[in-house]
Parts: C-alpha cells; structure tokens; sequence
C-alpha cells in the first residue's frame, strides 16, 4: 500500500461544495499511529465521555491517516480504530489524522430535505443533519471502504428506508472543515415529506435502541433553523439552489 501525504493547503477551498468522481479509501492492517501515540490520553477522555454519557459504545470505525484531493478524486489511507480514540481526535484535530464521513441527500417529492435528529444517548446529542455515519470495518470489501455501502446500510439501520427505493443523481460532491470531509450524494424519494416523516417516525418506535429521535423536513437554508453541524448549512445552500434550478428548467 502507497503512502500518502495529507497536505490540506492542497485541497479544496475548506467550506466550498467540490464535484468528487472517485473516492479510493485503503484500508491498512496495522494500528493507526495517532492511536499508538494518542491511546492513553483516549482511554483518560472516554471515562470522562461515558461518566457524562454511559450510553456510549466503544465499537470499531475507521479513521483515516492521510488524504489526498486532486482533480475529483478523493484517495486515502485508513486504520480501524476504536470509537475512543475518534473521539479523541475530535476534540483536538490532531494533524495526524483526518475524517471521512458519507452521508445521503434524500429529497422527497415535494423537494424537502429529510433529515435526522440524534438521540440524546448518542455522542451528538439533538443535532440535525442527514442520515450517516462514519465508516466501519463492515463498509471494507477486498481492503478498500465502499462509501455507498455505507450510507445504503447507516440509512436503513437509522430509518428504515433503503436506498434501492430512491433515485440517485448524478455524481458525488464533498466539503470539507476542519480535517472532515464530507461525501454526499443526492437521491430522490417517490413518497412526499409528510409521509417519509411519518414513516420513519414508525421505525423509529419500533426499535429497541433507536439512534435517533426523529425525522425533520427541511424546506430552506436558514442556517439557525436547528441544531445543525458546521458543515450542513453550506450544503443546504447547495442544495436548495440545486432545486430550484431544477424547478425552473
């Protein structure tokens, strides 16, 4: 496996949309650098996380050690780490790490976005933003993470709706901020907002460890209008320009 060397004054404007026609993430067997050097400063943080928020699974996922963005193309090297550790990261954004995250855009046929809210159990308590989730060594086909696995499975798990049922558009997009990059990819759904809401609403009582709440229909950008991540606004400026534009064509 070929070594890359993150250099981030390389990619893309941070905050900006950029059009992605690959994404190569390699999965390495030995444990990720940053965990050798950052695991007793993980452990001493996730005692804090889970005396706060027992809830907390300290599962595996993986987490990327360098990426290149060049020309569309998204290629990286990842190790699996444990969720600590990820953690960890977040909350120093230490250079020697970096976090891929995909997640879908589902349109429903009156043009909403259907969003989710998390779970106050969860490790992002009350925020807003579309079905997803980081990747996991069950994404991993022949060495490599499949983002679409992702997405189809962390989708159906969080609200019950497959992918299969949607129509995807043309082509993915990212953003990046403050060392994540965020892959999306739009897909259109047949049912109404009303009726997408109500059933994952179905779903969601029907599982005994739901990681959400609810889903909420997005409508506009007002980027206060919930407790949204950082990089959701712009996304929903993107968005919502890209539907209108399709509403006048």
């Amino acid at each position: 496996m070929t070594l890359l060397e993150t250099d981030r004054a390389q990619w893309p404007i941070e905050g900006k949309i950029f059009p992605v026609s690959d994404i190569e993430i390699e999965v390495a067997a030995e444990p990720h650098p940053f965990h050798l050097a950052e695991a007793e400063k993980a452990r001493e943080s996730w005692q804090k996380e889970i005396a706060v928020n027992p809830h907390l699974f300290d599962g595996r996922m993986v987490l990327q050690r360098s990426v290149l963005v060049a020309d569309g193309r998204i290629r990286a090297r990842a190790h699996i780490v444990p969720y600590s550790t990820f953690l960890w990261w977040r909350k120093t954004r230490a250079p020697g790490a970096s976090h891929i995250f995909g997640m879908p855009m589902l349109v429903s046929s009156d043009d909403a976005l259907i969003a989710i809210r998390m779970g106050a159990h969860t490790a992002n308590p009350g925020r807003v933003y579309s079905p997803g989730g980081s990747l996991e060594p069950e994404d991993i086909v022949d060495g490599r993470c499949d983002v679409a696995r992702n997405i189809a499975r962390e989708v159906k798990e969080e609200t019950g709706i497959s992918l299969s049922e949607a129509t995807a558009e043309p082509g993915w997009h990212a953003i990046h901020m403050d060392g994540t990059l965020t892959v999306f990819r739009v897909f259109r759904l047949a049912a109404t907002a009303e009726d997408i809401v109500a059933r994952v609403a179905e779903h969601v009582a029907s599982d005994p460890h739901p990681e959400i709440d609810e889903a909420v229909a997005i409508r506009e950008p007002e980027p206060t209008a919930h407790n949204y991540p950082e990089f959701i606004p712009p996304i929903l400026d993107w968005l919502f320009a890209r539907i209108r534009g399709q509403q006048m064509a």
